[in-house]
């Protein structure tokens, strides 16, 4: 574990070079890999990397390399804060995930709204930047207060901040406080508010690592929070269960009266974090594998539809759907990746969503069958906006009536396809991930 902490801190005087820092991440993306599968990391009772937070680390890695490539616009901008503050956010996840300790693990999962509060206030880009940082830290902090004191009432009662040592409570306050900073980070139906906001007013990279990682925080907490208090779980489940499978269906049927593609990619997001804390709440193992697949290809999949809306709104300023018509004629060869990222999000074959979904749809329908009508009008809904937002963008009659062309840069389809290939690829060996 030391030598991830060591490479992790002499990284940093490669903050001056943007090419350098994305090699070195891909070199500690590919040492931990290598390190994990040879057993060479040695567990502790503080740091240890296991089944649950392995992927999570690797994917927090994955995206801090694809941010950096996704943004070379900012060389003018304060590149060097810029590069600062991908790192001060990746160390934060990559800690946050491995922490063991409970007070450990509180202190790295606030200290990632730090960066992410800067970046999307330093580099956003409408004055509204500003009152969407304040919704995204109010709502993670008033529902982070709760779960601050439930810690410490849980250290008082079983003398320890070890997870794996925790005397099981029964306490209504303490399973309300631990478990609402998780609902709100992923984010529950009608506690999201804050999520649209961010996403629109963030710049790219702040929405690929809000999308991609942030919220696979809450869904993180909430597996480990079932191994410390399970009976509450199993006892209350129920309500978070319903209220995130309405929700889903709700959401997305906001997702189609929706003219900012920003805005519908994020309220995507919304929907599909509902499945996700429906499979986890069944205290299922499908529901917990489904649930967990799904946070990866969700991860993968909103970040690159984040890539995508920005390709777009760089050429024609404006993330209107209205505006963005017929792309076909003006970006041809970037509409197959529009088609590969929007089948991914409807959740089709091959990607790692397809699995995802199929043992969350299992596991929720075992606990109860009536979960099946609104499973169906969920994905059924999904795939309407999917389709919406491909054949509104891409299909049409392009604007301003001009015969111009614009082929889109190597590297924009190189940040789109390190997305999708792991994506598709990862279903051939599953057994990996968890």
């Amino acid at each position: 574990m030391l030598k991830l902490i060591l490479y992790l801190i002499l990284m940093t005087p490669l903050l001056f070079n943007m090419w350098l820092l994305c090699n070195s991440i891909i070199v500690l993306s590919i040492i931990f890999i290598l390190f994990y599968s040879k057993d060479l990391l040695s567990p502790s009772l503080f740091l240890n990397v296991d089944n649950i937070s392995y992927s999570l680390i690797l994917l927090s890695m994955w995206l801090s390399f694809l941010m950096i490539l996704s943004s070379p616009y900012y060389k003018s901008n304060y590149l060097n804060y810029f590069l600062l503050m991908v790192m001060m956010l990746m160390i934060s996840l990559i800690f946050s995930f491995m922490s063991m300790n409970l007070i450990m693990f509180y202190i790295f999962f606030e200290s990632s709204l730090i960066p992410t509060l800067i970046i999307i206030m330093g580099w956003g880009y409408q004055p509204e930047r500003l009152w969407a940082s304040y919704y995204l830290l109010f709502y993670t902090l008033f529902a982070s207060l709760p779960m601050l004191m439930s810690i410490l009432y849980l250290y008082k009662v079983s003398m320890t901040n070890i997870m794996m040592m925790m005397i099981n409570n029964q306490n209504i306050f303490v399973y309300l406080g631990m478990v609402m900073a998780f609902l709100v980070k992923m984010p529950l139906f009608m506690f999201h508010f804050w999520l649209p906001k961010a996403h629109v007013e963030a710049p790219i990279s702040g929405s690929m690592i809000l999308a991609g990682v942030l919220l696979k925080l809450g869904g993180y907490g909430l597996i480990r929070m079932q191994t410390i208090i399970p009976l509450m779980f199993y006892k209350y489940g129920f309500f978070w269960i319903s209220m995130s499978l309405i929700g889903a269906v709700m959401i997305s049927v906001l997702c189609m009266v929706q003219v900012d593609m920003k805005s519908m990619i994020a309220y995507s997001s919304v929907a599909h974090m509902g499945l996700v804390i429906g499979g986890i709440m069944t205290m299922n193992l499908w529901g917990l594998m489904g649930s967990y697949y799904m946070m990866i290809g969700h991860g993968l999949c909103s970040s690159s539809l984040f890539c995508l809306a920005n390709i777009s709104y760089e050429r024609m300023s404006s993330r209107s759907i209205l505006i963005n018509k017929g792309m076909l004629t003006f970006m041809p060869s970037m509409t197959l990746m529009w088609f590969l990222m929007c089948a991914s999000n409807m959740s089709c074959p091959p990607t790692i969503n397809l699995a995802g979904e199929i043992l969350i749809i299992n596991s929720l329908i075992s606990w109860n069958s009536l979960s099946m009508l609104l499973l169906a009008a969920s994905s059924f809904m999904s795939a309407c906006y999917s389709l919406y937002m491909y054949s509104y963008t891409q299909h049409g009659c392009f604007y301003s009536g001009s015969f111009s062309y614009s082929s889109g840069y190597v590297r924009e389809f190189m940040l789109i396809m390190l997305h999708w290939i792991p994506l598709n690829f990862i279903i051939f060996k599953l057994s990996i991930m968890m």
